[in-house]
């Protein structure tokens, strides 16, 4: 059970595509909303949040063929600073205060990425988003997840998904995958599970940093995570 881990600081992993809802492509205002009173319930018991967005939701590294990756990689990075700014937003309508960092200078609209000031953001009970990636290309979203969560030292990745955890074949592929209540790290590099790429996989076995996949459309279901009662998959060191 998830609750066999003390969260003190976790980092929340949201899918661009998730939050895009049904309607695949921009922002779902609804589905942001009930994210954003789910990490308030969490903040107000205490626990400390850091978010990365993925930018899937308008953009994805190899959506052209003919740009090159790098160019492909940025534009990617620049969806997911567009993703932070309004998410960040509707938390502070919920009451959250945040900051969004970038590992580059964005003018006015975000700060320039420092452990030491996200860490005593984090303290001081804000939200903090992790947005622009690492600054560089070739690394994913997920690349950017377990490094943050090993800068900031969470005790754990939340990985809240368009799909509801780890499956050993795709399930929109294969009706008849099966999905894993808790899986090593070391079983998803050796089958080359879809959880996170493999740089970011060996990451987190390297650093012990464990992770919880869920689907973020299921109800409530990043408080669920959090109190115990966990409905996706387990991801060992």
């Amino acid at each position: 059970m998830i609750e066999e881990i003390k969260m003190n600081r976790v980092l929340l992993k949201l899918s661009g595509e998730a939050l895009a809802g049904d309607k695949k492509t921009g922002f779902d205002e609804d589905t942001c909303v009930a994210v954003a009173k789910q990490v308030k319930t969490i903040v107000d018991k205490g626990v400390q949040v850091a978010i990365v967005i993925g930018g899937g939701n308008f953009w994805r590294g190899r959506t052209s063929n003919k740009i090159d990756r790098p160019k492909a990689d940025g534009i990617g990075m620049m969806a997911t600073i567009m993703n932070c700014m309004y998410v960040s937003e509707i938390f502070r309508t919920e009451g959250m205060d945040t900051n969004v960092y970038t590992p580059f200078a964005c003018g006015t609209w975000t700060k320039l990425f420092s452990k030491d000031e996200a860490v005593a953001d984090l303290n001081a009970g804000k939200v903090v988003f992790f947005a622009g990636g690492t600054g560089h290309p070739y690394f994913s979203t997920d690349m950017t997840m377990v490094l943050r969560a090993i800068e900031i030292e969470a005790d754990c990745i939340l990985g809240a998904k368009a799909i509801d955890g780890v499956y050993d074949s795709d399930p929109k592929i294969n009706p008849s995958a099966v999905k894993y209540s808790e899986v090593s790290i070391q079983e998803v590099i050796d089958r080359k599970l879809a959880v996170v790429d493999l740089t970011a996989s060996i990451m987190c076995m390297e650093n012990k940093m464990p992770m919880f996949v869920f689907g973020l459309n299921e109800e409530n279901s990043i408080v669920k995570a959090m109190t115990g009662d966990f409905n996706g998959t387990k991801v060992t060191v």
